[in-house]
C-alpha cells in the first residue's frame, strides 16, 4: 500500500510531534537532569547535586547582574549562569529554549531587508552628527583634550 491508497481508505498515521519551528532534532533533546546516571541513582547523592548547581548558578547570575551596571558582559554572564542551571532544572531549560527562539526571531528581522536599510541609514545620520559635533569641537578648542581645557 502507498500513501495516496492510505489515504482513500482513511487509514492515517499518528503524528508524533517533532521540533518546533527553527529547532532541530537535537535541540528536542528530553528535558530533565543531566546528572551522571550514578548520581541519579541516590536520591540524597542527586538532591545535593541539584543544590550544588542551584548554588554554582545563582552565584554566576549574580555576578552577571553586578555587571550590567559595570564594565563586562553581564548578559553574558548572565545566561551562562541559565545554562549552568539548565543542566539540572527543567524551568531552566525551558527559559533558555524560549530564549533561543526569540533571538533567532530578531536576527531574522534584522536580515530582513528593508530593516537593514533603515538602520543602514539610521547609522549614517548617527556618524554624520558625530562627525559634526567632532567638527564643532576642533574648530572652537582645536586638538586639546577635554580635561586640559583652561576656560
Amino acid at each position: 500500500m502507498n500513501a495516496e491508497s492510505d489515504e482513500r481508505q482513511g487509514v492515517t498515521e499518528p503524528v508524533t510531534p517533532g521540533p518546533a519551528a527553527g529547532e532541530s532534532a537535537s535541540e528536542e533533546a528530553a528535558l530533565g537532569s543531566r546528572a551522571p546516571q550514578f548520581i541519579q541513582r541516590s536520591r540524597a547523592l542527586h538532591l545535593s547535586w541539584q543544590v550544588g548547581v542551584f548554588v554554582v548558578g545563582l552565584a554566576v547570575v549574580v555576578v552577571g547582574i553586578i555587571m550590567l551596571p559595570l564594565p563586562g558582559p553581564g548578559w553574558l554572564v548572565i545566561f551562562a549562569g541559565m545554562a549552568i542551571w539548565a543542566t539540572e532544572f527543567v524551568w531552566a531549560q525551558l527559559v533558555l529554549r524560549w530564549t533561543k527562539r526569540k533571538v533567532t526571531e530578531a536576527a531574522q528581522r534584522a536580515l530582513d531587508p528593508r530593516v537593514r536599510k533603515r538602520n543602514l541609514i539610521l547609522t549614517t545620520i548617527a556618524v554624520v552628527i558625530c562627525a559634526a559635533a567632532v567638527a564643532v569641537y576642533v574648530v572652537k578648542f582645536g586638538l586639546v583634550m577635554p580635561w586640559k581645557i583652561k576656560e
